[in-house]
């Protein structure tokens, strides 16, 4: 946590001033909403992403399925005909 506020190079005194800033646009009301729906966002992100690496390491883990076998049909013999041509009249 703290390589990201320094990353942003943020204080306590800038943080507090977000903080008001975001209690004055949103209200008191509303922000327990808004972070709960962040909380469900984050909770579904870390799911799908969970739901991801295990399909990764389950596809790595099981071999690949069989491929499926062709029948060996007799072999068919060809028939030699010789097409008839057919004469038309004008």
């Amino acid at each position: 946590m703290n390589t990201m506020l320094a990353l942003f190079d943020l204080g306590g005194g800038q943080i507090l001033l977000i903080l008001a800033l975001i209690l004055i646009f949103f209200g008191a009301k509303r922000i327990p909403d808004l972070a709960k729906g962040l909380g469900q966002g984050i909770k579904e992100f870390k799911k799908a992403t969970r739901e991801v690496t295990d399909e990764i390491h389950n596809a790595d883990n099981n071999p690949p399925p069989p491929a499926p076998k062709q029948v060996a049909s007799a072999p068919v013999e060809k028939s030699e005909t010789v097409p008839q041509a057919t004469e038309t009249k004008v």
